[in-house]
């Protein structure tokens, strides 16, 4: 019953047969629409409809990742692979000797370290003796290489 209406909707709207949407008030009518112009003028009159595809939500991938922007859901339990997959070791090596030689030439261009103890800090760094700004810090005070420093 109607099934050749609904082949004829489908192919008009250009969709699957079991999206097509009949108005159970006009059944009458669409079982005397037999031609493809008589179902075009359905749908005009909006007795036949096309309904909404039924995807999965990305609701709630909206809301992880406005999580995630604010640094929340990011612990081991939510990880997959490795921690060089997160990061690889060149871009880890980039962003703390970076931080470290800054931290080194603010220190001599405020007159706080000799440019003597500077490049003694500076090539420590590039060999990686420094495991952070931190430890860079506690060095430099262990060793009263800087003057006039709070911490």
């Amino acid at each position: 019953m109607l099934d050749v209406q609904r082949r004829l909707a489908a192919q008009i709207l250009k969709c699957g047969e079991h999206r097509i949407r009949f108005d159970p008030a006009s059944l009458e009518d669409i079982k005397e629409a037999i031609t493809k112009t008589d179902i075009r003028l359905l749908i005009n009159n909006g007795i036949i409809s096309k309904k909404r595809l039924e995807n999965t939500s990305r609701f709630w991938a909206r809301k992880t990742k406005i999580q995630k922007s604010y640094g929340k859901q990011k612990g081991f339990g939510s990880r997959k692979g490795k921690k060089t997959a997160r990061l690889t070791p060149k871009r880890v090596w980039i962003n703390k000797i970076r931080l470290q030689r800054n931290f080194i030439k603010s220190l001599r261009d405020k007159d706080m370290i000799a440019t003597a103890d500077y490049h003694e800090l500076y090539m420590k760094s590039k060999g990686g003796f420094f495991r952070s700004i931190r430890h860079l810090k506690l060095y430099s005070n262990e060793r009263g290489i800087v003057k006039n420093e709070k911490g």
